[in-house]
Parts: C-alpha cells; sequence; structure tokens
C-alpha cells in the first residue's frame, strides 16, 4: 500500500522547491537589470553626457524600472504556480488510493476493516446506483457469495474470488476478486479490502453463441451426410438391382448433397460478411438494378407457385453506396422467402420509396410484403439469429439453411441500414429495408 503520509511530504518539498526557484529567478533579474542600469550610468557621466543631478535622475528611474520589469515578466508565472499550488493543496487533501480507485476501468469498492464502504468508482455505481460511502457492504448488494468473500478475507487476509450471477434489472455475470490491503496507517478511514467486479456477460454470451452455432452447424450437416450414407448402403445391397428403387434414392440424394451444398455457401458467405463488417463499401449502387435483377432470378420459383411479383420504382433512381454482391444476396433472401413462405399462388409486392428526413439525410425504403399466413408476434425478435425457424419442417422441406436472415442483418449492418419487420398472422409478413443516402466522395 502506499504511504500516503509520505506522498504528502513529497509533493509539499517538491512545491516548496518550485516556489523558492522563482523566487531566485526574481532575485536574479533584477540584479541583472540594476547592474545593466548603473553600468550605462557611468558610461554616460565619464562621457560628459550626463551632469551628476541628470546622473542621479537616470540612476532612479532605472532603479524604480528594474524593481518594475521582473514583476511585469513573471506575473504570469507566478499566477500560474500560485493556482498550481492551490490545486495541489486541494488534491494533497484527497488520498492517493482513492484516486487509483477513482480510475480503474472495471468496478471497484474499498472497504474498511468492518466491512464499511470508503469509496466506490463510477463504473461500480452503474452496477450498483445506490451504492454510498458510509454503507455496510451488505447493504450495496445482498449476494451471499462476495458477501461470504468479504468476510472470508477479513480474517484470514488471503485474497477470495466469487461468481455473481444477476438476472434483475439485467442479466450479468460477473467475477469478483476481493484483496486484502496492508497499510501503515491507523485511521479508521484506511482501506482494508478492495473489491474488484469484472463484467463477463459479453464474453460469456459469445461463448455460448459460438458453442450454439458450432452445434447447429453441425447438427445441420450431419443429418443430409447421414442420409446419403444410408441410401449409399441400401443401394449396394438389398436395392442393387432395383432400378426403380435406384432412380428414387438418387434423387433423393440429389436433394441432400444441394442442401449440404446452400449450408456451406451460406456458411462462407456470413464468415465473409463478418470479415468484412467494419469495412464500408464504397460503390454506388442502384438499387432498382439489383431488385429487377433479383427478380428475374427468381421467376421459375416464382412460376412454379404460381406467385405474381410487383414491384413498384420510385420516382427517384435509388442509389446508395454499397457492395452490389451483397445487396443482390440481401433482397435475393428477403424475396425468395416471401415466395417460398408466403400464400401458394398469392402476391408478393416490392416498393420503393424515399423517406425525407429533417437531419438531412434521406433514406431509401424497399419493402417486400407477402399474403401468406404470416409470423407470430413470438417469433419476430429471433428471426436473425442463426438456424432459427419458425417452422423447422417447412423450412427444410423448403431448402432454407436457417441462415438467410442472419446473413441479411449482417449486410444490412456493414451498409448502416436498418431491417424492420411486421407481421399479422393470418395476412402475411412485411420486411423493410432501409438505407442513408450518401454521396459518393
Amino acid at each position: 500500500m502506499i504511504d500516503e503520509k509520505r506522498a504528502d511530504e513529497n509533493m509539499t518539498t517538491s512545491r516548496l522547491r518550485e516556489a523558492m526557484s522563482g523566487a531566485l529567478q526574481k532575485l536574479h533579474d533584477r540584479a541583472v537589470v540594476l547592474a545593466a542600469a548603473l553600468v550605462m550610468t557611468m558610461v554616460f557621466v565619464a562621457a560628459g553626457g550626463l551632469s551628476a543631478r541628470g546622473a542621479a535622475w537616470g540612476a532612479g528611474a532605472l532603479f524604480l524600472w528594474s524593481a518594475v520589469w521582473p514583476n511585469a515578466r513573471t506575473s504570469a508565472g507566478n499566477i500560474e504556480l500560485r493556482r498550481t499550488l492551490a490545486d495541489a493543496a486541494v488534491s494533497s487533501r484527497r488520498p492517493v488510493w482513492m484516486s487509483i480507485i477513482g480510475n480503474l476501468p472495471d468496478a471497484a469498492i474499498a472497504l474498511d476493516s468492518n466491512g464499511m464502504v470508503l469509496a466506490v468508482n463510477r463504473a461500480l455505481l452503474e452496477l450498483f446506483p445506490g451504492a454510498l460511502s458510509g454503507q455496510h457492504i451488505s447493504q450495496v448488494t445482498r449476494a451471499p457469495e462476495l458477501l461470504t468473500s468479504v468476510e472470508t478475507a477479513l480474517e484470514t487476509r488471503q485474497p477470495q474470488s466469487c461468481r455473481l450471477d444477476f438476472k434483475v434489472p439485467v442479466e450479468r455475470s460477473l467475477v469478483g476478486t476481493v484483496a486484502p490491503l496492508e497499510t501503515t496507517q491507523t485511521s479508521e478511514q484506511a482501506p482494508s479490502l478492495l473489491i474488484v467486479l469484472t463484467d463477463l456477460t459479453e464474453q460469456d454470451r459469445l461463448v455460448r453463441m459460438r458453442a450454439d452455432f458450432v452445434a447447429n452447424a453441425s447438427h445441420e450437416l450431419r443429418t443430409p451426410l447421414a442420409s446419403l450414407k444410408g441410401f449409399v448402403e441400401t443401394l449396394q445391397g438389398a436395392a442393387k438391382d432395383d432400378d426403380v428403387a435406384r432412380d428414387k434414392f438418387l434423387k433423393i440424394m440429389q436433394q441432400q448433397a444441394d442442401r449440404m451444398a446452400r449450408l456451406i455457401d451460406d456458411l462462407l458467405s456470413l464468415s465473409r460478411i463478418e470479415m468484412q463488417a467494419h469495412v464500408m463499401p464504397r460503390d454506388s449502387v442502384d438499387l432498382g438494378n439489383v431488385i429487377a435483377h433479383v427478380v428475374q432470378t427468381l421467376g421459375p420459383i416464382a412460376d412454379e407457385r404460381s406467385v405474381a411479383i410487383d414491384v413498384v420504382s420510385s420516382a427517384v433512381p435509388p442509389v446508395v453506396m454499397g457492395d452490389r454482391d451483397e445487396l443482390i444476396q440481401v433482397f435475393q433472401n428477403l424475396i425468395e422467402n416471401a415466395i417460398k413462405y408466403g400464400r401458394q399462388g398469392g402476391r408478393v409486392a416490392v416498393r420503393e420509396d424515399v423517406i425525407k428526413s429533417v437531419s438531412g439525410i434521406d433514406r431509401i425504403c424497399v419493402s417486400v410484403a407477402d399474403d401468406g399466413p404470416g409470423i407470430a408476434p413470438k417469433h419476430l425478435p429471433r428471426l436473425t439469429e442463426r438456424f432459427y425457424r419458425v417452422n423447422a419442417a417447412q423450412s427444410r422441406n423448403a431448402g432454407g439453411t436457417g441462415l438467410g436472415l442472419a446473413i441479411v442483418k449482417h449486410v444490412l449492418n456493414r451498409h448502416q441500414a436498418d431491417l424492420q419487420v411486421d407481421s399479422t398472422v393470418g395476412q402475411g409478413s412485411t420486411f423493410r429495408v432501409s438505407f442513408p443516402i450518401r454521396r459518393q466522395t
């Protein structure tokens, strides 16, 4: 523990040295100016340019000037020095350990030997807004793991650690470290324990997300692989000479292989998009041309389900800064979903609109609406999660991988665009994408 008294003495000594140095510099400046004045006066008298009375008046004027000029020259420095000394006097009244705790990035709290709070930092107040100096630690939090660690550390003077999981007001996962402090101070205000709480909420969320992704990806790949393996064994055995069964099984094997290929393509696309998530696209892209290209590409799928696609273009050319291939992928996913999961023989409406903004940045909104069965409200917040499906069986039968809307979300994040989903069960769903209009630089 830092010896606060010694630190204060060193600080005071340093300040006094600075003050003495300034005073000596001031005296030196006056002596130099006065000596120069006397020398000049003697030169003028010796040359006969001044009388004795004139020399006396000149010497007096030069003496006064020598007294005033250093003051004027060093006044700013003296004022600054006085301010520094005043600030040092104020800060010296605050112990050094309080400044250290206040500047820690993690939530920290200092306790005395009785478990009373001496100081907290801003990060801890974000976790426990009611934490105040003078309270007992049990008034700050009721977490039994932390209170037990504090009690053990006070008794044994050994560091303790614990894990804290809070469900309200928001879900948080914290790791607490309780460290005893050694100090030479005998005051009751001397810190005895330092508690540091490290927030692991985001780290745990990423770990769970990675584990879920690996589990889902392996499951999605394992299912078609198992099907392929089973059909191959069947064709090599009992159905080796059965032409009808062979044709049927080969068709199913082709479908499973296509499903695996789509899944691998989507995984690679998602990985590539995540790698470029922080790189802003710089190309000008006409969304009208992109949508026309996608509608033409999906024409055979729409004809197969007897779905009509209506496109309402904007009067203003919808040009945005973006990556053309990624934007094609976005609208291909949205329009293909509307065709596959909409009503058989229904309609899909694609509309472009320019939205004026008071902030000066107009936005282009593209909506894709279908007249299908709709989506229940409980599913809407999770639509963009990886491998999340409203109806898993229907999605697999339609050739979905569960990654389409996750890809849409990541692409839109890179383009600083927004996605909004509105759906009414029995009436259909509308997916709205809005892009900021930017000029190319």
